[in-house]
């Protein structure tokens, strides 16, 4: 029932588009297809629903990966004569 209504929404959409624009949306769902869909006795659909993006962003995603000299603060030598 669902699979049925979300294909119908697709084609009603798809045929609104320009030839050129069809293509595109034919070239996504080749890449929806090559990058998310999984083999499996489950319908397609349920597979994409199910797949989470990797987090990629937030605080701490830098953690551990950067390292600061015990000296940062302290004053450089070549701008003595300036202080």
């Amino acid at each position: 029932m669902l699979q049925t209504t979300i294909l119908q929404n697709i084609e009603q959409g798809v045929k609104q588009l320009p030839n050129s624009l069809q293509i595109e949306v034919l070239h996504y769902i080749e890449f929806l297809k090559s990058n998310y869909a999984k083999p499996s006795n489950q319908n397609n659909a349920e597979n994409l629903a199910q797949i989470k993006p990797k987090k990629r962003d937030g605080f701490g995603i830098w953690q551990g990966k950067i390292a600061m000299s015990e000296d940062f603060d302290a004053p450089m030598e070549e701008f003595e004569e300036y202080m």
